[in-house]
């Protein structure tokens, strides 16, 4: 069954975003659930007979990530449940710390890009006279640098692309939301959020292999420059 899960993950992506309507909503949200109930199962499937602690995380982030799915039409329920589910990621992340210079300097352009995208999106809030979402939304902007910043310190390739996918997707939602209107917005925040989901569900199985500390002691002298 694993080899046709993502065939499936994808077809029922596909169908959401771009043949589910609006309405009725309880079958929308039905929908947008689906393709993660795949990919959560596609993650459980994943090193079946050795469980480890880092899948369990991955398990309980994509949980609540399919939650605030759910939930995301009451904004800061939905929200409350994602950030959830980037702690738990963030924990998996940490988990298999592969420390790397470079990877670590990585968080100087990623808290450089959230302060400046969190400063427009709270200037825009205050001018809407939206105040009660100021504190959410920085904490949210907060804890998904910090889990795209943590992706990169695993060293895993797959969960750095995924984490990145999802940094990109919540932007794209966040300034389509609160600053102004994107073109093609919802298609573009759903496809990087599905193919982002599925990446950290592969780097269940998936090795460090970017600028990770097995690379120095396979290749030493290329990884010395790092």
């Amino acid at each position: 069954m694993l080899k046709w899960l993502p065939a499936v993950i994808l077809f029922m992506g596909l169908l959401y975003i771009f043949f589910i309507p609006e309405e009725p909503l309880v079958i929308k949200i039905l929908f947008k659930i689906i393709p993660m109930l795949l990919i959560l199962l596609y993650a459980y499937t994943k090193n079946e007979g050795k469980r480890t602690r880092y899948q369990f995380l991955i398990l309980l982030g994509l949980l609540f990530c399919m939650l605030g799915d759910g939930l995301l039409i009451w904004f800061v329920i939905g929200l409350s449940a994602f950030l959830i589910g980037h702690l738990f990621y963030i924990a998996a992340f940490l988990n298999t710390w592969s420390f790397s210079w470079i990877r670590f300097a990585t968080i100087l352009p990623i808290a450089g890009y959230s302060t400046w995208i969190g400063r427009e999106i709270v200037l825009s809030l205050i001018e809407k006279g939206e105040n009660s979402l100021i504190i959410p939304v920085i904490c949210y902007v907060t804890v998904i640098s910090l889990m795209g910043w943590a992706a990169f310190m695993t060293g895993n390739v797959a969960a750095i692309i995924g984490g990145l996918l999802f940094v990109i997707s919540d932007s794209i939602l966040s300034w389509n939301k609160f600053v102004e209107d994107i073109t093609f917005s919802g298609p573009l925040i759903m496809l990087t959020y599905y193919t982002a989901q599925f990446f950290i569900a592969n780097s269940i199985s998936s090795k460090p292999t970017f600028l990770s500390s097995s690379n120095r002691k396979n290749g030493r002298a290329i990884a010395s420059k790092f």
